[in-house]
C-alpha cells in the first residue's frame, strides 16, 4: 500500500534528509568512534595471539626438559597441563576469530560512511 502524497503538493522525497546534508563534524566523530572500536578489536587480536602462544611455550619447555622425567610417573600433572593448554588454545582462537569478525564489520561500516558521504570520503582511508 503506497503512502499518499502530502496535501500541499510537495515531493515526499524532498522532506527526507540527504546523506550529504549531515555536518562533517558529526561524520568525523562517527568515524572516530568506529576507529576507537577498531583499536579495541586490534588489542583483542593481540591478546588472542599472546594467549595462543602460551601453550606453545609450555610445550617447548616440556619437550626441552623431557629427559628429566618419565610421562607415566607424572601422568596426573601431564594431563592437567594438557587440559590447561587446550583451554588456552581455545580461548586464544576465540579471541582471534572474534577480533577478525569485528574488524571486518568495522571496515564495512567505514566503507559505508565513505560511500554515503562523498564530501568526507577523501579524508578517510
Amino acid at each position: 500500500m503506497a503512502a499518499d502524497p502530502p496535501a500541499d503538493g510537495r515531493d515526499a522525497a524532498a522532506d527526507e534528509p540527504r546523506a550529504d546534508s549531515c555536518p562533517p563534524g558529526i561524520i568525523i566523530n562517527e568515524v572516530q568512534l568506529i576507529l576507537a572500536e577498531k583499536r579495541t578489536s586490534l588489542a583483542s587480536l593481540r591478546t588472542g595471539i599472546a594467549v595462543f602462544a602460551i601453550p606453545l611455550s609450555i610445550m617447548g619447555v616440556l619437550v626441552a626438559t623431557s629427559r628429566y622425567y618419565e610421562i607415566p610417573d607424572v601422568l596426573h600433572l601431564f594431563i592437567v597441563v594438557m587440559v590447561i593448554n587446550a583451554l588456552l588454545l581455545a580461548l586464544g582462537a576465540y579471541l582471534i576469530v572474534r577480533a577478525i569478525v569485528k574488524l571486518r564489520r568495522e571496515d564495512r561500516m567505514i566503507d559505508e560512511i565513505k560511500r554515503k558521504h562523498s564530501v568526507i570520503a577523501e579524508f578517510i582511508d
